[in-house]
């Protein structure tokens, strides 16, 4: 065949190609609509104490939501400098862990209650490249291994032993990062996770351009490559489920703050903190079901 007619074919082939993959791709579903998050209520969040993060704890029974805020710093924890607290999480049987962060120096802090009460902190010294900033923690379903985020635009999630619950922590020795969940895509001002299965984390963002995913203020999904281990790095496929609400008598900019999933009803609850004086009256936590 002539070098010309070959040419030609092999444009129209390319061409018919183009059109079968176009067609392909205009006819399947978009990749957050097997994880579709529907709005079902929302409740009021003091903007004091219900501010920044919050968790589902199971041990002891019945116990109510934990909500974070800086009205829930101790005195005699803000005095020493931890004046900043994050999205906290609970481990399965009991120990909640709420991260802390300064306004300078080479660590961020852990503050563990055990099932029993009691109160122990834990001091993880910044990794080399490691940001100052702790915005969340998010506790693995075996309880072993806790994710913790940084503020800004990142591609990593860091792994530590869960302090109090993993053996080999303890609150005289340094919390190590042992590990790393490496993103295939950038993600920006994370502000919670929480896992809702082994190998899923759900996560707030308060990201203000929609450079990333084409809207701001995501819901996301990270899909780990394997549950944590703290032997080895996992990798995580990010998806953008929805935009958050963005509801308020003040316009302005809102503030997506923290995230939990409940496993025991399914439920899905985001704070979002509202522009101007509307922070006062109509911040909300928002509750969402699957499906």
């Amino acid at each position: 065949m002539p070098l010309r007619a070959r040419s030609r074919r092999h444009a129209a082939l390319t061409a018919a190609l183009a059109l079968a993959t176009a067609a392909l791709l205009s006819s399947a579903p978009p990749a957050s609509a097997a994880d579709t998050w529907t709005e079902v209520g929302s409740d009021r969040a003091d903007p004091l104490t219900e501010s920044q993060g919050l968790a589902s704890v199971e041990v002891p029974a019945g116990s109510p939501n934990r909500y974070t805020g800086i009205g829930t710093i101790p005195i005699g924890v803000s005095s020493r400098g931890w004046n900043h607290v994050g999205d906290p999480d609970a481990s399965y049987n009991g120990y909640y862990v709420e991260p802390y962060q300064a306004d300078s120096g080479n660590a961020k802090m852990y503050r563990v209650q055990a099932p029993d009460g009691t109160w122990s902190e834990y001091v993880h010294t910044l990794s080399p490249g490691e940001a100052l900033n702790n915005s969340w923690d998010a506790i693995s379903p075996d309880g072993q291994w806790m994710l913790s985020g940084e503020y800004g635009t990142m591609s990593r999630f860091l792994v530590f032993p869960t302090p109090g619950v993993n053996a080999s922590t303890s609150p005289s020795a340094n919390l190590p990062q042992v590990a790393t969940v490496n993103l295939d895509h950038p993600v920006r001002d994370v502000q919670g996770c929480d896992f809702s299965g082994p190998t899923t984390l759900l996560c707030s963002s308060d990201d203000p351009a929609s450079t990333l995913f084409g809207f701001t203020k995501p819901l996301l999904q990270v899909d780990l490559s394997a549950a944590p281990n703290g032997a080895s790095d996992v990798f995580g496929h990010v998806t953008a489920l929805r935009q958050l609400p963005l509801r308020s008598g003040c316009s302005g900019t809102f503030e997506v703050e923290g995230i939990d999933y409940d496993r025991r009803d399914g439920t899905l609850r985001v704070i979002v903190v509202s522009p101007g004086f509307c922070v006062l009256t109509d911040s909300k936590t928002y509750r969402f079901k699957k499906g």
